[in-house]
């Protein structure tokens, strides 16, 4: 996310009632561009800058035309998808699909959400992130197990901060290749027309996949396949055949390109290229279904449909292939939706089909933005009953802070680092289960996140409840579901702050290694454990702690707890566990976890890998207002490129830094470094960046945040010096 300490004056999206279509608008300067005679060495640590008042080279479709700033949107036209030969670094996918328990071709029905909002392309299309004070999130995941980005342009790719967040849950991520009403004929009619012209379109569409790193493709033609009145019927038929074949060439190369890729049909075109939407899966739209990996159903079909289906020859052992479509909206005639979506899944799950939920985001449309997160909590728990819960299969270290991708401010080690309301879904953790349940002698437990406070990011996890005084045992609250080897001695680190009266503890249960943890199908072969708590001074408390620095916690408390094993284990669930002091008496409590850590004690070293290999490239220079609004052209604005080499694998993510070295007035001492922003993979977009007027020298850093927390020595960060001067040949 780029966060730039230097400047009061930052974007933010801000959009009235009726500009929710429009792209957030920035306020105009009379800026003059300059463009970059960069002189970069590779032998030198220093690079020079000639400042030469030329037109910016950088493609204005991947960069905010007024910042430089990284963006995507859609391509519009099959001429822009077949010219497609380059792409947008910046959105390339930077975490890979991690994997889970069951796997996607292990589950009986999964679930799709179709994730369509207001057009699409809003704060999200800033790659590194925006501030924003009431942005949209998704952090359910956990239920999920295919999310597909929408919108109305022909090719929509994914914001690659949606798919970074859905892989590190295990969650597959489709783009969309739409064509409707008579412009969609028409390009049905162009691209169907032969086999050359059909593959063209795959071939590009598997490009755009593998390049982008996501997982596959909704194909929905929406549209009859052809438009031409003198030569429909020829052409109609062309067009017939060529669609069944075009989707199986698709879904073919998809399968050999991109690993576990998807191709699903959405229900809307028949065999004889008509455009009737069926609800249901029958002999009308069969051929579809038979060339590719799934189909969507339209939104209204009835229990008559789903029934017709499950006894439909061509379903059999393929039901959980068929995604039975839920307008969340409501909209025509539907089963459930809105609040009432549970009973469009309990019917159909009555049947083992899979569901697709279409536009979820009904919760941040429709209703008090103030309320999203109580709204989207209170939408998912209503449907819990009838999704599965899968497991995350990542190794040790076991790492999250429960950060949602948004907040309010951003804390780094319980420290409020920005105070503005910030969104960039790349920067958002493993997220934990979340929901309300009813305990026994009227005692209550709930799970939710908390954006007042935080250890890093921009949300803490918020326990709240009653231990009734019936109750002598501790409350335990089940925050993972997870499939995660353990080795045999492990290292837990809780951070948390709670209310008086209660202690706080890990327990965690686990299975012998090599069993399915499933629990419906091996619950008893489960062990609860508690990890035995490190004093003060424990040699291994100390070793984390001087790896970590000596941070001031703020009022949060840590907890060091080793767990050792005789045998290879499996970790199932992790589970907080909260117990009343004193005498017995209703108790009341909160407790807001702030991080939890689970790392192999074989591993508490720092890493030895340096930053290498930093370039700057892509300079362009503003002038415009700088952090006190001064007068147009007073402040001078650096907007680079950085690229560097570090195993993205052990990073959180890097902080970018600047800091003056010398000039123009030599008497100023060198400055200190001063915040950028955060990157989270191994490119960043500097933007709008006052600096000092040339000719001068500063310095851009990079340092690497690693997951296990140790810090990392200012050795091995990655530096670069940048100086330049006026072109005075003009």
């Amino acid at each position: 996310m780029a966060l730039s300490l230097t400047k009061n004056k930052r974007r933010e999206s801000d959009k009235g009632e009726n500009e929710e279509n429009v792209p957030a608008k920035r306020e105009k300067r009379d800026d003059m561009r300059l463009g970059s005679h960069l002189d970069q060495p590779v032998d030198s640590n220093s690079i020079h800058e000639v400042i030469k008042y030329i037109p910016s080279p950088l493609p204005g479709k991947y960069y905010d035309p007024d910042t430089t700033e990284p963006v995507i949107f859609g391509l519009q036209t099959l001429e822009e998808l077949l010219s497609w030969n380059e792409a947008n670094p910046f959105n390339v996918a930077a975490v890979p699909l991690m994997p889970r328990e069951p796997p996607l071709d292990g589950c009986k029905h999964r679930t799709l959400v179709s994730h369509d909002m207001m057009g699409g392309y809003l704060d999200d299309r800033f790659i590194q992130g925006t501030y924003a004070e009431s942005p949209y999130a998704f952090y359910h995941w956990q239920y999920i197990d295919i999310f597909n980005y929408f919108t109305h342009n022909m090719v929509t790719i994914p914001p690659a901060m949606w798919t970074n967040a859905a892989h590190k849950h295990g969650v597959l991520v489709l783009g969309t290749f739409i064509t409707e009403w008579e412009d969609g004929s028409v390009a049905c009619e162009t691209f169907l027309k032969d086999e050359e012209s059909y593959r063209a379109v795959a071939d590009k569409l598997v490009q755009i996949c593998y390049f982008y790193g996501f997982d596959g493709w909704l194909i929905n033609i929406e549209n009859t396949l052809s438009v031409s009145p003198i030569l429909l019927a020829v052409a109609m038929e062309i067009a017939v055949q060529n669609t069944p074949l075009f989707l199986r060439y698709l879904t073919d190369q998809m399968h050999q390109k991109v690993s576990g890729s998807l191709v699903l049909w959405y229900d809307s075109v028949t065999e004889n290229g008509r455009l009737q939407w069926q609800n249901e899966l029958n002999p009308s739209n069969r051929v579809f279904f038979s060339a590719c990996d799934g189909f969507f159903t339209n939104y209204n079909w009835t229990e008559q449909s789903l029934e017709s289906m499950r006894d439909y020859s061509e379903v059999q052992d393929r039901q959980a292939d068929i995604y039975v479509g839920v307008d969340v909206f409501a909209r025509g005639k539907v089963v459930g939706g809105m609040f009432d979506t549970k009973k469009a899944l309990e019917v159909i799950r009555k049947y083992n089909f899979s569901a697709a939920l279409f536009a979820p985001g009904w919760v941040y449309e429709a209703l008090d933005r103030a309320e999203f997160r109580k709204n989207q909590d209170k939408f998912w728990a209503l449907l819990s009953g009838y999704l599965d819960v899968h497991q995350l299969s990542s190794p040790l270290p076991f790492v999250s802070s429960f950060c949602q991708g948004f907040g309010s401010s951003f804390y780094c080690r319980g420290q409020r680092e920005d105070k503005r309301s910030w969104f960039n879904l790349t920067a958002q953790e493993i997220q934990p289960l979340y929901y309300y349940e009813q305990q026994d002698g009227q005692g209550w437990l709930r799970s939710r996140g908390c954006p007042e406070d935080a250890w890093n990011g921009g949300s803490s996890l918020m326990l709240d409840g009653l231990i009734p005084a019936v109750c002598a045992s501790p409350v335990c609250a089940k925050i993972f579901s997870l499939n995660v080897a353990l080795l045999s001695k492990t290292l837990v680190r809780l951070i948390y702050k709670a209310s008086d009266g209660i202690t706080v503890s890990v327990e965690l249960k686990t299975a012998p290694a090599g069993l399915c943890q499933r629990a419906d199908n091996h619950a008893g072969k489960w062990t609860s454990v508690s990890p035995a708590t490190l004093e003060d001074g424990h040699p291994l408390a100390n070793q984390l702690a001087q790896l970590c620095g000596h941070f001031k916690p703020a009022g949060w408390t840590v907890r060091y707890a080793q767990l050792e094993l005789q045998e290879c284990s499996v970790l199932t669930e992790l589970c907080i566990n909260i117990q009343r002091k004193g005498e017995a008496a209703d108790t009341p409590f909160i407790c807001r976890v702030g991080e939890i850590m689970l790392l192999d004690v074989a591993s508490l070293q720092i890493p030895t890998e340096q930053v290498q290999d930093l370039r700057i490239y892509d300079v362009v220079w503003l002038r415009g207002a700088g952090p006190s609004m001064e007068p147009v052209s007073s402040c001078l604005h650096l907007n680079a490129t950085l690229q560097w080499k570090y195993p993205t694998k052990l990073i959180r993510h890097f902080k970018v830094y600047w800091r003056r070295l010398r000039g123009p007035d030599p008497r100023i001492p060198p400055g200190q470094l001063v915040l950028v922003g955060r990157a989270y993979s191994n490119l960043y977009r500097v933007t709008e960046l006052v600096v000092p007027e040339p000719p001068s020298l500063i310095e851009l850093v990079i340092e690497p945040v690693i997951r296990k927390g140790f810090l990392v020595p200012e050795s091995q960060w990655g530096r670069r010096s940048l100086s330049y001067t006026e072109d005075t040949t003009q």
